[in-house]
This record gives structure tokens, sequence and C-alpha cells, in this order.
């Protein structure tokens, strides 16, 4: 008889595997190199994910999660000025690419690049992720144009999604040249361009 699924395995699967594939690569990791990093029998796996595709839907989710459970409170602290929110968000996000020397990327546009045209449960959790990303931004220019910080005529969707696709432009930059530099150039002209 199997044993029950273990939910600090399936934990531990999540959180190594997600750092095993952020390093890696999907494509340039395989189970065996997850399930032996997490220190669980390459059987086990599958006995907490119908697939690899799946797994990395729901590293996916547990990235974004992490992301906004250190960063996302930026965007809500009223007690600063909306657009020097999103600064500071888009800062502690490149002081995490900073600790691994530029050279991970990100995880949502790293899989974007790899898994978009063949899983397509992958693409849609990736196209949600994006969305919140943006819906948060967004909630923050509106405030921002009810402060009459950033001019009224700003469409605050279309705002947000550029600076998403800017930043992950940012991070792909920074990934190939393993330097902070694209994440300056976000910092110092996209975002003035994009606020002001």
């Amino acid at each position: 008889m199997p044993r029950p699924p273990n939910p600090d395995v399936r934990s531990r699967l999540l959180s190594i595997g997600r750092d095993v594939v952020l390093e890696r690569g999907f494509n340039g990791s395989g189970v065996a190199d997850i399930t032996t990093a997490a220190k669980v029998p390459k059987g086990s796996f599958y006995n907490y994910f119908e697939s690899k595709e799946q797994f990395a839907a729901e590293i996916l989710e547990e990235y974004w999660r992490s992301i906004e459970e250190r960063h996302a409170p930026i965007l809500y602290d009223a007690r600063i000025k909306p657009l020097a929110r999103i600064a500071r968000f888009f800062r502690a996000i490149t002081e995490d690419h900073a600790q691994g020397d530029f050279a991970l990327g990100c995880l949502i546009g790293n899989l974007s690049l790899e898994l978009s045209n063949c899983s397509e449960d992958t693409r849609q959790r990736l196209s949600r992720l994006m969305g919140y990303w943006e819906a948060s931004l967004a909630t923050c220019l509106r405030e921002a144009q009810l402060r009459g910080e950033l001019r009224k005529d700003k469409q605050v969707a279309e705002v947000a999604a550029i600076l998403v696709e800017a930043y992950e432009g940012a991070v792909m930059r920074g990934k190939v040249e393993q330097n902070g530099k694209a994440f300056q150039r976000f910092e110092k002209v996209v975002l003035p361009l994009l606020l002001g």
C-alpha cells in the first residue's frame, strides 16, 4: 500500500526544485536533479506532480508568492507616495538579483522563454502571474493619478504592462552580462520616462 503524500516533502521539492530550475533552467534540470537536491527518492516526484510541466507551473506560483510576501507590501504602504513605492518595489527586486550576481534571471522570464510554446498550462500561469504583477502596479499608478503625481491622460494598465516588459528585459540583459547596468538604466531612464 503506497504511503500518503507528505506535505513537507512536497514543500521541499517546490522550494529546492525552484532553485535548481532557476539556476540550470527547466530543460537543463531533470527530475533526478530536482529530487537529488531535495534529498527525495526520484520515484517520489510523481507522487506529488503529474508531470515536470505541472511542477514548473507550481514553482512559478511559489516564486510569485515569495515575491509578493517579501516585496508587495511596498506597493501598498500609504505612508509613501505611490510613484516612490513603485521605484522602491523594483529596487527591492533588483537587490534580489544582485544577490545572485545578476546571473540567474527571473523564473517568470526564464520559463516564459523556455516553456510558453510547449506547455499550455505553464503559459497560462505565466500570463496570469504577469497580470497580477501589472494589476498591483496599476493600482499604485491610479493612486498616483488621484494624488496628482501622475498625469491623468496616462493609461495606467498600459504603463503597468510596459513597466513589467521593460523590467523583464533588464533582467534578461543583466543575466547575459552578469551585471546590474541594465537595472540601472531601467531605474534612471525607463522609470522617469514612464512615470513622468
